[in-house]
């Protein structure tokens, strides 16, 4: 009874891993990358969109970006959406692309993402914690009604806890990998 649970609820586990990646993604390094800007969400005509879903987004250079929307009205959508984003970027508008010029990171900004990026990571946990949580409130509910046994509740339990420390031991190697990428570039 608990695996049906379980398996139907692994498509969320998966999503806890992915929301931590592309959140992971998105932090910048002193390197340009599409990932730091595409999830940026912004307002466009009325609808609640992201970066990438109205322009296209290259990188010519090593530390530049260069967003060009599909739409030229989208562009000061795009600028202001950058500007209030937490990445502290300045973009340049040239009336047809939008231009991000990734400055080297000091010191204090290095230490600035890394807390940032815990603090994302922290909200993954919970996220997956509220997963956990959900089935082992519908197993014990189902012992509540005697349509599954103790033991089952408890194997439950079990199962759950591999599941959530192989998701933890997953994130803790994606901030290793990320801290050492922020520190190093």
């Amino acid at each position: 009874m608990y695996k049906e649970l379980i398996a139907q609820k692994k498509k969320d586990f998966d999503g806890v891993l992915e929301f931590a990646k592309s959140e992971a993604a998105g932090i910048r390094t002193g390197r340009a990358s599409p990932s730091m800007v595409e999830d940026i969400p912004l307002e466009y005509m009325g609808s609640q969109l992201k970066i990438k879903e109205l322009a296209s987004i290259s990188t010519p250079e090593p530390r530049m970006l260069v967003m060009q929307p599909w739409d030229s009205g989208a562009l000061s959508a795009i600028e202001k959406a950058i500007r209030e984003s937490s990445l502290g970027l300045n973009p340049t508008n040239d009336g047809k692309s939008i231009r991000l010029t990734i400055p080297a990171l000091t010191e204090e900004r290095r230490k600035e993402f890394i807390k940032v990026l815990h603090a994302k990571m922290e909200e993954a946990r919970i996220r997956m914690r509220h997963v956990r949580e959900d089935v082992v409130k519908k197993v014990q509910n189902a012992v509540r009604e005697k349509t599954a046994r103790e033991d089952d509740a408890r194997l439950a339990k079990d199962e759950l806890q591999k599941i959530t420390d192989n998701l933890n031991k997953q994130i803790d190697e994606l901030v290793k990998k990320k801290e050492q990428e922020l520190m190093s570039s």
